[in-house]
């Protein structure tokens, strides 16, 4: 074998040198949104398990019978022969539950917007994604080749003007995260759609953060913004508040269709395990008949927030969600900053470049229903210990 490689080590001590390597370890789940790491346990501050549905014993046993009677896998795409009733069943459920003719799963919510995004426009047509959009839609909006525009939510007439200025071209979409998955605030989602009228373009939005968590009905924050029927693609998660995993794209009959002939990531993947369906399944049920969660869950959201800015930390005060940021700046401060906070029992999540932009790597504080406020007001007190030690060289 020729030897190739060897700039992948010198890349790697650059990335060392930056504090920026990741590395691989082992979390052990346990319930009540805690985990275990190398032996000891801690809460989970960093997962996105918002409603506390992956532990719930409704979703694990309806995952187990489905493993019983149809095994662990789906053996192929859902194209060939993969699709089976507990697939079938939890589309129709999702398309219910999200009000829409039709529903479509797909392996992964990274999939489903890679998917939707190739499959709808191409070289004639024109892309406008945030900056701050998620990994996914980035990389679907580039692997479409249309013109790609990037915009901040914070300047729309600046959207307006690329909107008129692409007028010309066969199709326009414009792409957007609901919820930031590291800001945690919401998109001007009023505002993108008067645009998309103004303009006769297509509005797509990725849900994954807000299905569970917002709205009346829990379908996320369109439904909370009251803009459902002007959304052209709303794409969601099974992996976050509803404790599987799985991507959804919920729509027309006709658009279900087109996706379903066109979706590569769809196509061309295994279909989901039958137990993951029927684990989201019995969660949509539980977030249909049990919305104190996710009411639960925003008072704290909204007390912890409070709470934070009352102490000075430095975070994101337009934050809505159950993602709550803490600005560090350096990424070396947010490695260290969150490995003192796993010696005082809270696991949270170190965000540096490239998920973020550099200069803004932080703490990524995520919470879940199974915090009570106990818990959270202990873990503001370990913060505010740790930072101060940190701070001080200790």
């Amino acid at each position: 074998m020729s030897n190739a490689l060897p700039w992948i080590n010198e890349e790697l001590d650059e990335i060392e040198r930056r504090g920026l390597r990741r590395r691989r370890r082992m979390v052990e789940p346990l319930p009540g949104g805690r985990c275990r790491i190398d032996g000891r346990e801690m809460w989970n501050f960093a997962g996105n398990d918002y409603l506390n549905l992956s532990q719930d014993p409704r979703v694990i046993a309806a995952a187990q019978q489905a493993a019983a009677e149809a095994g662990t896998g789906a053996t192929a795409s859902a194209l060939i022969c993969g699709r089976t009733q507990w697939h079938a069943r939890l589309e129709e459920q999702l398309a219910e539950f999200e009000g829409t003719e039709s529903a479509l799963l797909f392996p992964t919510g990274f999939a489903a917007n890679m998917g939707v995004i190739v499959a709808v426009v191409g070289r004639e047509d024109a892309v406008f994604s945030d900056r701050l959009n998620h990994a996914s839609l980035v990389d679907g909006c580039r692997l479409s080749k249309a013109a790609l525009t990037i915009y901040d939510r914070k300047n729309l007439s600046a959207l307006s003007e690329a909107l008129s200025a692409a007028s010309s071209v066969r199709r326009r979409l414009i792409v957007t995260d609901s919820i930031f998955s590291m800001d945690g605030d919401a998109a001007p989602l009023v505002e993108l759609c008067e645009l998309a009228e103004a303009h006769d373009a297509m509005l797509m939005i990725d849900e994954a953060h807000a299905t569970g968590v917002f709205g009346a009905q829990g379908k996320g924050f369109a439904e909370f913004a009251g803009v459902e029927d002007r959304v052209h693609f709303r794409i969601g998660t099974l992996s976050k508040a509803l404790g599987a995993s799985g991507g959804i794209v919920s729509g027309s009959q006709s658009l279900i269709d087109w996706l379903w002939n066109r979706a590569r990531p769809q196509i061309f993947s295994t279909a989901l395990p039958p137990p993951v369906c029927a684990a989201a399944g019995a969660a949509v049920e539980i977030i249909r008949t049990e919305p104190q969660r996710r009411t639960e869950l925003l008072q704290r959201c909204g007390d912890f927030r409070a709470a934070l800015i009352a102490e000075g930390f430095a975070t994101i005060e337009a934050a809505v969600a159950p993602i709550i940021p803490i600005l560090l700046d350096d990424p070396q401060l947010a490695v260290r900053t969150a490995a003192a906070l796993e010696e005082r029992g809270f696991l949270v999540g170190a965000i540096r470049p490239p998920s973020v932009p550099p200069g803004t790597s932080r703490l990524r504080i995520t919470l879940s229903w199974a915090h009570d406020w106990r818990v959270i007001e202990e873990f503001i007190t370990a913060l505010r210990d740790v930072l101060r030690d940190v701070a001080q060289g200790s």
